[in-house]
């Protein structure tokens, strides 16, 4: 049944919203859900990958893309586990294999692909209190991959427009730079960020709408992409400092990269994670309801 209280946020309900997050979040025990979607992630990551190489590759050109993502990972985790994740994809893929052993190899990209986005799915509804992890048929499994595969497009599509915003930005900085050069590198950063965020933002948005077994209104979705976005875009940012400085994959010699992976998904997600506890607490307090969409009718 949708709640009916009629309480409005105000600036000053914040701290308590972040309060009663934290101790929510505390309590549905993230660092084991983050390390089990970290754990998916590598196991997801040449698939995920190759995916969306070849899809926004055919628009974009494949060899421009495997840079422009190699540049990315390279930033995040730093040139050694960029290389390794590129030797990764040439490897998956490789054409000299048969016909069969093809076919094999696309199921199971797309298989392995999903995989991440299945277990984020599982994750996100125990925080949100709508499923268990433990009671999902078969042909629901089935069409939960098929949603996820749906998301790996989805990227593709938002990846798409991200180079295509980016390089727009990159002729207006340049014009710019022609007209007031001191102040280029401070328009780049705001763009940049603004970009990123924005980005970042539609995506945790499709997240929070699509890919729980949840009914949540809109209004709560974009409450609780923006947060999540703008914690994501400042986490990334110090991780890439933590990675930069501290290189924690350096004491594990060949095995290095993975350890970078795991612990870059697993922060990451346990911000995720924060940030979806926020939409459900701010939904609880605010009437707005987060409910099973197995039983409820659609609210909107």
């Amino acid at each position: 049944m949708t709640q009916t209280n009629s309480k409005k946020f105000k600036i000053q309900d914040l701290p308590s919203l972040i309060v009663e997050t934290y101790k929510a979040w505390d309590a549905s025990d993230p660092f084991r859900l983050s390390a089990v979607v970290a754990y998916y992630a590598v196991l997801s990551l040449p698939g995920l990958l190759v995916i969306i190489i070849n899809l926004v590759g055919s628009v974009w050109g494949v060899d421009i893309v495997q840079g422009r993502l190699t540049n990315e990972i390279s930033s995040a985790l730093g040139r050694d586990a960029a290389e390794s994740i590129q030797s990764m994809m040439i490897e998956t893929q490789n054409e000299d294999k048969s016909t069969l052993a093809t076919i094999l190899g696309i199921v199971t990209l797309i298989f392995g692909a999903t995989g991440v986005f299945y277990h984020l799915q599982l994750s996100l509804n125990k925080i949100w209190q709508v499923g268990s992890e433990n009671s999902l048929p078969f042909v629901k499994m089935l069409w939960s991959r098929a949603r996820s595969f749906a998301f790996i497009l989805a990227m593709g599509f938002l990846l798409l427009i991200s180079f295509l915003v980016t390089t727009a930005i990159s002729v207006l900085n340049e014009y710019i730079t022609s007209l007031v050069p001191d102040l280029i590198v401070y328009i780049a950063f705001i763009m940049d960020f603004v970009v990123s965020t924005g980005i970042i933002t539609v995506l945790f948005a499709m997240i929070f709408k699509f890919l729980p077994d949840a009914k949540i209104k809109w209004k709560t979705v974009w409450i609780g992409a923006i947060i999540t976005s703008v914690l994501f875009v400042l986490g990334k940012f110090l991780l890439g400092l933590y990675f930069g400085e501290a290189n924690p994959g350096s004491t594990y010699g060949a095995a290095g990269t993975v350890v970078l992976i795991l612990l870059w998904v697993s922060y990451s997600c346990l911000i995720l994670f924060f940030g979806a506890q926020f939409t459900w607490v701010y939904a609880k307090r605010y009437g707005l309801g987060i409910q099973p969409s197995s039983n409820k009718k659609n609210n909107e």
